[in-house]
């Protein structure tokens, strides 16, 4: 899930059998979306062109929550891929069949009050961030938090930094 290319909301579907609703929480102008300080962005963020517009959403999997996403968007890119928000962000880019590469930038393990409370679990958890490219330019940057629920599917996940070594 975490290095995965493909989109998450299908493996979610695959994974449990039930069609991933999106939850709205918020579609809004950067920086004014609330509760975010330019240092907690990926650095990623500020290579899109502004004006910048964040959408936050919830993702549902028969009546599971397994999923908090946000993404950052060129406002005008927005409107002309965003137009049923209500749709997961991989169905609206690929509607057209056109070509989008996805390179992940990012791991970590988060802790927050807010996602624990909504996922309903203890942190911290797993996250990562990346970015979609069409014709050679970032289209947007994604930030995808996972509830640990997903280990009744995926099985058990170590909940503590990675260590890599040579």
């Amino acid at each position: 899930m975490l290095l995965g290319d493909g989109s998450p909301t299908r493996h979610l579907r695959l994974l449990t059998g039930h069609p991933v609703a999106v939850r709205m929480v918020a579609m809004e102008p950067e920086p004014e979306a609330p509760g975010t300080h330019p240092s907690q962005l990926p650095r990623e963020v500020r290579e899109l062109e502004p004006p910048l517009l964040r959408r936050q959403v919830w993702l549902d999997c028969g009546g599971q929550t397994l999923a908090w996403a946000e993404s950052w968007w060129n406002q005008n890119a927005a409107e002309q891929h965003l137009r049923d928000r209500n749709l997961p962000i991989w169905l609206s880019l690929t509607q057209g069949r056109s070509e989008l590469f996805r390179e992940v930038d990012g791991l970590a393990l988060v802790q927050s009050d807010w996602l624990e409370e909504g996922f309903e679990a203890k942190g911290p958890f797993w996250s990562r961030h990346y970015r979609f490219f069409r014709e050679g330019r970032e289209l947007t940057v994604i930030r995808e938090v996972f509830s640990p629920r997903l280990e009744q599917w995926l099985g058990p996940a170590p909940r503590q930094p990675l260590h890599l070594t040579s």
